[in-house]
């Protein structure tokens, strides 16, 4: 494993963070969700034309083509510069694109790519079901060959931004009787295709940005099928495991960031003088910089094979759960001011509330222990 930095990437670095110094907007991304939406999209656009979109991404297909860890130095700084979450564009940009860059044909490389870096397309994830949250074997959606088409009839469930979104990286049962694993194809769903109808989800906080999507004999052309027929679990988890790799990094930087404001928060207000509480910042900002550790040594293994492996699990399920950990402290330095809390307008309760989610999305926390256990350790299967 390599973490040193060379000369070239200390300079690129530095180009990174000049840019972004100068460019990142001063306005917080809206809360209404279609602002919200138009100011992703913008955003992305605006990255694209300056030549920071798709960091390592095929030249061809609108990308830099630079390294792996050129990517990663522009997440980093990203985080640093505090600029805006992507938003809509996180499932096309993190993991459909990366899928489609490993997995596609020609064709579809050279459609989907160039609009997935430009913003003009919003990409969703049709993984999740009713019954079968973060067990993707599990799924029931199928789909019927007829002719040159597959006819898909079903539901997925917690789909973010399917209701603005164009396309869906969806997982379906295409092998009449199959089960678990086998027997399921990964397809590009047009979301504006006749027979689907989407569900928004409102959540607690008046948003939405989850949705119900239902799939009443939704045509789809067999050409849209990536990594051929009866290979959608293979091509399932390439993207399962960018979305738990490399796409964490920018939440890292914040972990990062946060633990260091908690330390001068205490110190400030004298807290760091209680023994448990400095026991417990000095536990977490030894655990952001495992953390840190263990990413880099992943990025060095993508490096090597060209995708993340299982250890990208281990990174999803720290990262997670050790968020839950920082923002509980920062609740706990922050005492009674947390009483004047309006959502929307303080970040302070607004990310714990969100962490909870964080150790459900994009596969259960115990989910991740499973595939830690099985294909990491070779432990027996959990029944």
């Amino acid at each position: 494993m390599d973490i040193l930095f060379s000369t070239e990437e200390h300079r690129f670095r530095e180009q990174c963070r000049d840019w972004l110094h100068a460019n990142v907007p001063a306005e917080r991304r809206p809360m209404d969700a279609a602002e919200a939406i138009e100011f992703d999209k913008a955003w992305q656009r605006r990255l694209f034309d300056a030549g920071w979109a798709g960091i390592n991404w095929p030249v061809e297909y609108g990308g830099r083509g630079l390294s792996i860890v050129q990517q990663v130095i522009w997440l980093e700084e990203y985080a640093r510069a505090h600029a805006p979450w992507i938003g809509a564009n996180f499932v096309g940009i993190n993991h459909g694109g990366p899928t489609l860059i490993l997995n596609a044909s020609e064709a579809q490389k050279e459609y989907h790519l160039p609009r997935i870096l430009r913003g003009e397309a919003i990409w969703c994830q049709g993984f999740s079901e009713p019954g079968a949250g973060s067990d993707l074997a599990g799924i029931r959606t199928r789909a019927r060959i007829e002719g040159d088409e597959l006819v898909v009839s079903g539901t997925k469930i917690w789909t973010s931004f399917a209701h603005v979104a164009d396309w869906q990286e969806l997982v379906v049962r295409t092998e009449e009787g199959s089960q678990r694993h086998k027997g399921l194809s990964w397809v590009i769903c047009s979301m504006h295709a006749p027979g689907i109808e989407v569900r928004p989800i409102r959540k607690m906080s008046g948003q939405v940005e989850f949705a119900q999507v239902f799939y009443d004999d939704v045509r789809v052309p067999l050409a849209n099928v990536v990594g051929g027929l009866g290979n959608g679990w293979k091509v399932a988890m390439s993207t399962l495991s960018f979305e738990r790799g490399t796409g964490f990094i920018a939440d890292q930087v914040k972990q990062s960031q946060e633990i260091e404001e908690l330390l001068e928060r205490a110190r400030a207000t004298g807290a760091i003088r209680d023994d448990r509480i400095a026991d417990q910042l000095a536990q977490l900002r030894a655990e952001v910089a495992a953390l840190r550790a263990m990413t880099y040594r992943n990025i060095s293994e993508v490096v090597r094979t060209g995708q993340p492996g299982p250890e990208a699990s281990v990174i999803r399920l720290f990262t997670s759960e050790l968020g839950q950990r920082l923002e509980r402290m920062t609740l706990l330095l922050a005492g009674e001011a947390i009483l004047d809390f309006r959502y929307g307008e303080d970040d302070l309760v607004a990310d714990y509330l969100r962490g909870f989610a964080a150790t459900i999305a994009g596969g259960t926390a115990q989910i991740q222990r499973d595939i830690i256990a099985e294909r990491l350790l070779g432990l027996p299967k959990s029944r």
